[in-house]
């Protein structure tokens, strides 16, 4: 029996598992491990951090298949010399024939003092969970600084907004503008948004350090009572400690494959594969679904085709739940169109 181990169930570790159940042989086993017993939407997570949304608004059921066994607890180990995985709880490791690591990403403090004590977080469901207690227990009239300003931090102070309409909300953008990996249009959009909605924003930000009851940014500090950290990311500690090569943002330089070059029985996707597209989404999901057309060519003997390049169709946001903003069509868009865009692209990953 070959066996097939999937870490993480995010975006990219569904799309392999989905698309190597299509056409699974019979000798071959999947386990799948998560910390959650579901597949948790992430794009929607900032709507948990501002009390917008239910948890079950971002959660999927995984499939079920007489080949495939879950195991929901967190990974300690990824020991890649003895082709092994070291579970918490377990008393035996995870063996493996063929490994596929998508254990996506966690925030980059930067070393900024305080920043990981005294910030709340929308990169895990149970960390977007805590922030949206710390947000939604705060008394009329809280202070809610978001640091950070590029998709995750718009949203996230967009839809706080849209909660809580008596908070005082600040942004904190490095940069000259919000989002400056978008069009200018969706640029001033965005900024007359927050402007209109009463959120300040603040370019040119660099924190200092953070404080549990404050934020001090180029010298001045501002008192707050929740922060909200966007400001970066980088690849799971478990995979930053692999003995693999990477880039200068820590992601395991990969093949045409998507196989570790060293080691061709690993397999890495999204967050932690290194890649010209910024992480997202939409780039882990259609990397998952070439990984599963690759490995099952393996899993039958065959020799794999080199998959075809990843083509984005542009990224979506929102700005509370009647506007937004996203590249469609090769074009900027903003308003409504964009925002429906958006619910219809979460409605069809909750019926994949």
């Amino acid at each position: 029996m070959k066996e097939v181990v999937i870490l993480g169930g995010g975006y990219g570790g569904i799309n392999i598992l989905h698309g190597l159940l299509d056409d699974l042989p019979k000798d071959v086993h999947i386990t799948v491990v998560d910390r959650n017993p579901y597949h948790s939407l992430k794009t929607e997570f900032y709507t948990i951090a501002a009390g917008t949304a239910s948890d079950k608004h971002a959660r999927v059921q995984f499939p079920e298949h007489d080949q495939v066994d879950y195991v929901f607890e967190e990974i300690e180990k990824i020991d890649t010399e003895n082709e092994k995985v070291v579970i918490r709880g377990l008393t035996e490791d995870i063996a493996y024939d063929y490994l596929i690591i998508g254990l996506g990403c966690e925030d980059n403090y930067h070393g900024i003092d305080g920043a990981k004590e005294f910030t709340e977080s929308v990169q895990t469901f149970s960390k977007a969970r805590k922030a949206g207690l710390a947000i939604n227990n705060l008394g009329a009239y809280g202070k809610v600084t978001v640091v950070g300003a590029g998709l995750s931090g718009i949203e996230v102070a967009s839809e706080v907004r849209e909660s809580r309409p008596d908070l005082n909300i600040r942004l904190l953008d490095r940069g000259e503008t919000v989002l400056k990996a978008f069009d200018s249009k969706i640029q001033n959009y965005v900024e007359n948004w927050f402007k209109e909605n009463d959120v300040e924003v603040i370019h040119g930000a660099n924190v200092d350090y953070v404080e549990k009851d404050g934020v001090c940014n180029n010298g001045i500090c501002f008192l707050n009572d929740v922060t909200v950290w966007t400001a970066g990311v980088r690849p799971n500690y478990l995979v930053r400690e692999l003995p693999f090569e990477k880039d200068n943002q820590e992601k395991i330089i990969i093949n045409d494959f998507y196989q570790v070059p060293s080691q061709q029985n690993v397999y890495i996707v999204g967050d932690c594969a290194a890649s010209e597209h910024s992480p997202s989404a939409q780039l882990a999901g259609q990397q998952g679904e070439k990984i599963a057309e690759v490995l099952l060519a393996v899993l039958n003997d065959h020799v794999p085709e080199r998959p075809s390049e990843v083509k984005l169709k542009g990224a979506l946001g929102s700005l509370g739940k009647n506007d937004g903003f996203g590249n469609m069509l090769q074009k900027p868009m903003t308003g409504v169109l964009p925002r429906l865009a958006k619910s219809g692209v979460l409605w069809l990953s909750k019926r994949h």
